[in-house]
């Protein structure tokens, strides 16, 4: 079993590994600093102009908008740590370092919709705010805002891709920007039309945007700090049932984050198989399962005799070599 760990560890660590890991971590360190510099160019111009009209809600799309900025560093910090390579002390790796760094986001989120909707309630109660709306206002709203929507498809994509889940938080939270600006615009045009108390009103509506998107965000967080099964358990069994040699399959699991995902599973085989053909057929199930899902990054297979299927563990339990 010792030898099977150790050759397992290799494998996890080969140069062909550690390149597609370093080729990741590149491709979303350079989508996430385009994604703050544009973030930063949007919530300058809102904040500026909110601030000459005494627009409460265009300040505070502004500063969601800073935040968003924000918590694309919080993003660029955890896929750097994440795409450390394993080490004695992380033997699995620091791919959870980039969950840690959306629940950061999560939270920095909370924290801004409490003080959004905190100063939007005072303002009601103080009678309203006194905002002036001209054309210019409209230009830099939906100048933004579709500035946002390229933004927020563009890292969303690439998030799905690449199974990133802090580029996936970032997205979420610009898509946020998106809908707090249409509620922006809405309450220009009600100032305009004599009601200026929805200025403070659709505040609270970003409030409750900002809020939603951290609840979302914490959701997927919990899927992988929880052990969330990150493969459908059925369909890895027919899968590996396929591979000539194998009687069946049970007990598989899958855990980690979207991007790297780790599968143990038991298979059946032959009692009279000798140990070079059983490890050939465990080899090839393993190699299956990671040409079909790209994000599995280690898969354990467990052989046993079919003669045990129905019993307990038996003393035959082994290990596959190299997986």
């Amino acid at each position: 079993m010792a030898d099977t760990r150790e050759s397992s560890e290799i494998r996890a660590q080969t140069p062909a590994a550690r390149i597609d890991a370093a080729s990741r971590a590149k491709t979303l360190t350079r989508i996430l600093w385009i994604g703050f510099a544009l973030n930063v160019v949007v919530a300058v111009f809102k904040f500026v102009y909110g601030n000459v009209t005494c627009s409460m809600s265009m300040t505070n799309d502004g500063i969601a908008s800073f935040l968003d900025a924000g918590s694309t560093l919080i993003g660029l910090a955890g896929v750097s740590i994440a795409s450390r390579p394993p080490s004695d002390r992380h033997p699995y790796g620091h791919a959870k370092y980039e969950t840690y760094a959306s629940v950061a986001i999560g939270v920095i989120l909370i924290v801004a919709a409490g003080d959004i909707a905190r100063e939007a309630i005072e303002t009601l109660l103080e009678g309203g705010s006194h905002v002036m709306v001209d054309w210019a206002s409209y230009v830099i709203m939906l100048g933004t805002m579709a500035l946002n929507i390229w933004v927020a498809w563009w890292e969303g994509r690439w998030g799905r891709e690449l199974h990133s889940e802090s580029l996936t938080a970032d997205a979420k939270h610009t898509w946020t920007d998106v809908y707090v600006s249409v509620s922006v615009i809405c309450s220009l045009i009600f100032v305009q039309l004599g009601y200026p108390a929805a200025d403070a009103l659709v505040s609270l509506i970003v409030a409750l945007a900002v809020l939603a998107s951290a609840i979302s965000i914490f959701r997927e967080a919990n899927r992988t700090l929880s052990d969330v099964s990150r493969l459908d358990a059925g369909e890895v069994a027919e899968m590996v049932e396929g591979v000539p040699g194998v009687a069946g399959v049970h007990e598989v699991r899958s855990r980690g984050t979207e991007g790297e995902v780790y599968v143990d599973l038991h298979v059946l085989l032959d009692p009279e198989m000798t140990l070079r053909e059983a490890h050939e057929v465990a080899s090839e199930a393993e190699a299956l399962l990671e040409r079909t899902f790209p994000e599995v990054a280690d898969v354990s297979v467990l052989m046993r005799p079919a003669e045990d299927a129905a019993g307990g563990a038996s003393a035959d339990d082994a290990p596959a070599p190299g997986a």
